[in-house]
């Protein structure tokens, strides 16, 4: 439900973490960085992505009275798209900090910008590593493969990966800077016995993987409830910010489709954090 509160909620914690950093506006800028971030949130929260919907809504509800068109608002929003990753971090960083060792899931979703059928016509993401399977919906996709790492079932890391990169290599792009003795709860995918070793010899951190029914590690009983039930979490979590995307994820530009799949993520911790 599209309420006024949400929105004044999500403007206040982005503007008060941009005051935290640091940040100053341009003095000559007729709309702040708060209302171009907060206005794609409202996009991909409330409006699939359509842009020109949130900037509209936004300018005729009167938060944004000046809202900029819609190409000078994405040149701005393409400005400030290291500055909202900073933003998303900061709020993992602050949130780890107050819970302290806890349990995390990590867990992968596939996002495609176009299925088998067009892939061979297909204008952006070129490279082949960007072709993958979906294994448990037997299909082919041209797209991303977003990482995410979640807290209480609020992300706090993600990383976005080609679709041919299977999980493993995966897993060592993610910073994984949680507090010692936490747990990372991921499924059979991530089997690294030597990722595991090294992250808790280094880290204190124990990377909880479901075991394959021919592992060398095997579980006892009580143990494989624990994963196997912790893992449900992250999975109700990756079908609300799925449940957000429309069928397909329009975009003209690499970075401008890399961009709006990174939003759906941060847009939903935000959205998280001020229930």
């Amino acid at each position: 439900m599209l309420s006024d509160t949400k929105i004044i909620a999500l403007y206040c914690i982005v503007d008060d973490l941009l005051k935290a950093m640091g940040h100053h506006d341009d003095s000559r800028a007729r709309v702040t960085d708060s209302e171009v971030i907060t206005t794609a949130f409202v996009s991909v929260l409330f409006f699939g992505g359509h842009l020109q919907n949130a900037t509209d809504f936004m300018r005729i509800k009167g938060f944004v009275p000046a809202m900029l068109s819609k190409s000078r608002y994405c040149r701005r929003l393409h400005r400030v798209a290291d500055l909202v990753v900073s933003l998303f971090y900061g709020l993992g960083t602050r949130l780890k900090a107050v819970c302290g060792a806890e349990s995390y899931q990590l867990d992968s979703f596939p996002v495609a910008f176009c299925d088998n059928m067009r892939i061979s016509n297909r204008r952006l993401l070129r490279q082949k590593d960007f072709v993958g399977r979906t294994a448990s919906m037997h299909r082919y996709f041209c797209g991303v493969r977003v990482q995410i790492l979640t807290l209480k079932g609020c992300p706090v890391e993600f990383c976005l990966v080609p679709a041919r990169e299977n999980d493993i290599k995966a897993l060592y792009k993610l910073p994984l800077d949680v507090p010692p003795e936490s747990c990372i709860y991921v499924d059979a995918g991530y089997t690294d016995y030597k990722a595991e070793e090294d992250l808790f010899y280094s880290d204190a951190v124990w990377l909880k993987t479901v075991r394959k029914s021919n592992s060398k590690r095997p579980d006892s009983p009580s143990e494989a409830y624990i994963k196997n039930r912790m893992r449900k979490q992250i999975e109700t979590q990756i079908s609300l910010i799925k449940s957000k995307m429309l069928r397909c994820t329009h975009a003209v530009t690499e970075k401008g489709f890399l961009l709006k799949v990174a939003l759906f993520v941060i847009a939903f911790a935000f959205d998280k954090f001020t229930n």
